[in-house]
This record gives structure tokens, sequence and C-alpha cells, in this order.
């Protein structure tokens, strides 16, 4: 028995409810709660890029922060060096983490399994060393990615409690929104099913007449568009676009959102998303309590994030938004 799904008229129209509905909810909350939710946005991006990927198309990538900086690297210096406004600035970044993804995903789709996790791996690791070598990059200063104020516009509607974080919060909860819809819509058209049907049966996708190498370069194509869209806007949240900002830790922790939201479920990468953002605040306070020891507040947070991987992986691998926990919750809540 099929599902059922909302039309993209529907579901465009309840997406744009939660985001009018949070647009509102961000005037009540602190400023540190909105650069959060602005967090959130982001990693929601980052983690449907890999989902898209792995979930559905089967390829396996451990090197999207690489990609990530690719994005943030053009936008930045679009808006440094050629005086691009930030819109134009984060769109080039799209444009040529689009780009990179498809020369990428054209080397990708002759590789599989480890073989093309370990040259993501490789590019992950590799990517902000060279990125140090070339003075247009900043070095290790890297460039700045300040867009300054909101706009005057915003502040005459809005008066002088519009901070930066709440536009920035404006800016990437939008744009997380629209991708969760424009993902959706894909993944329910015939490339999705094509993706589908190459991941569970090349050969036999191959004699249906579904080209599956074609499939792969433009899955890949189009999760780097979505890697460097959250790029660019992770430079934007932090002012700044570095090496540092786009370590390998951070290609892990996008894999490990997917996997804790569910590698094959779009609305689950919401909450691997606020996992991301939660579990390290959590893991502070926890340092906090157990004597703030420098050792302790660096190690936990990465302990915590491995200690529940594990756990998902080993109970519920389908992910924490799976319909079947959400099924077993049901059930246990009647019986009870």
């Amino acid at each position: 028995m099929r599902s059922r799904r909302f039309s993209p008229l529907v579901h465009g129209a309840l997406l744009a409810l939660i985001g009018a509905v949070l647009l509102f909810l961000s005037g009540f909350v602190d400023e540190l709660r909105t650069y959060q939710g602005a967090q959130v946005a982001v990693y929601v991006i980052a983690i449907s890029s890999i989902v898209l990927l792995t979930g559905y198309s089967g390829q396996i990538s451990l090197g999207h922060g690489a990609i990530m900086a690719i994005g943030g690297y053009a936008a930045a210096l679009s808006f440094v060096k050629w005086n691009f406004p930030f819109e134009i600035a984060i769109l080039f970044g799209v444009i040529v983490g689009t780009i990179s993804g498809f020369i990428l995903g054209v080397a990708a789709a002759r590789l599989s399994g480890p073989y093309l996790a370990g040259t993501t791996l490789a590019l992950a690791v590799g990517l902000p060393t060279l990125a140090d070598q070339f003075k247009i990059l900043g070095g290790e200063q890297g460039l700045n990615f300040d867009i300054g104020d909101p706009p005057s516009w915003i502040a005459k509607i809005e008066g002088s409690s519009f901070t930066q974080y709440k536009w920035f919060f404006w800016i990437t909860m939008i744009l997380a929104l629209f991708t969760l819809w424009a993902i959706t819509n894909l993944l329910h058209s015939s490339f999705g099913r094509n993706w589908r049907a190459s991941r569970n049966n090349p050969v036999a996708a191959g004699l249906a007449g579904i080209n599956v190498a074609r499939g792969k370069v433009f899955a890949f194509t189009v999760s780097s568009s979505l890697a460097s869209l959250a790029g660019a806007l992770f430079g934007l949240l932090l002012g700044l676009v570095t090496p540092s900002a786009f370590p390998l830790s951070l290609s892990f922790a996008i894999v490990t959102g997917a996997v804790l939201a569910g590698v094959g479920n779009i609305a689950g990468s919401v909450l691997g998303a606020v996992v991301l953002v939660a579990l390290p605040e959590l893991s502070g306070s926890l340092a906090t309590h157990l004597g703030n020891s420098q050792k302790v507040s660096a190690n936990l947070p990465g302990l915590a994030m491995s200690l529940l991987l594990i756990i998902v992986v080993l109970f519920l691998p389908n992910g924490l938004g799976s319909a079947q926990l959400v099924k077993k919750l049901r059930s246990k809540l009647k019986t009870t």
C-alpha cells in the first residue's frame, strides 16, 4: 500500500506556515537561541545533501565538509574581492560548488563503496591545507564575510530589536525550508525513483533502461549544490571563512547527523541538525558539573556524539526520525 503524500502546493504551504511561525517566535527568544536556530537551519541543508547522496543514490561521501568549504570560500571571495552583494555572493558560492561537484561526480561515478569514501575523505583532509597556500584565499587568516547590519527596510518594519543574528536566522531558515520542499519533490520525481532503483540493484536498473552512471553524476552534483549552499551560509554565520572553519570533523559531523536522522529520511534531517547543535551545549553543561577541566570540556562532546552514534546504529539503524520508531512508540502508548 502506497503512503499518502501531500501535493507540492500543499507541502509548500505547510512549510510556509511553519516558517511564518518560526519567524514570529524568533522575536521572543534571546540572541543565543536565535543564532543556534540559524545553525540548525544550516545543518539541515548539509545533512539533506548526505541523505540525498547516500540514502537515495547509494554513494558514500566522507568529504562533504570540503565541498562546504568550496562554497564558503567562493562566496566570501566574491564578496570581498569583487564586491558582490551577499545574496549574489551566496549564489556564486553555490554555482562554484555545483561545478566542482559535477567534476567530482564524474570521477565518483567510476568508484563505489570504500573507494569513493576514501577519495572524498582525502579531499576533506587536503583541501584546508591547500587553501593555506593561496594568498587570494587569505591563508590561515581566511576571508572576511561580515555582511553588516540588516537592511534598512527590515529595520524600519521590525525596529531596532531586529539584530544581525535574527537576520541570519531569517536567511538560513527560509533557505532550509525551501531546500526541504525542493528535495522532497525531487526525490518523488522520476529522478528519485531512478536513484533508488540504481542503489538497490544497478544491474537491473541498467537493464530497465536507466543510465546508472549519469544518475550518480547528477546526484553528486545536486548534493554538492546543497553542501556548497550550507558552506556559504556557514561562513555567513561565522563572518569569516578560514581553513579551520571546515575541518575534517565537520564532514564527520554531517555524516553523523545523517545517520541520526536516518540516512533515507529527509524530514529527519531536522532532528539530526538539532542534535548536532544541542549536544555540544549539553556536553558543556555536563563538563561544568564534572569539574570543568580543560581536558573534559575538549573531549566530552566528541565522546557523547560517538556514543550516541553507536547506540543509534546498534538499536535504531533507521535513525531517530524513522517511521518505525514512531510506530513502536505509538504501539507502546496504546498498550499502556
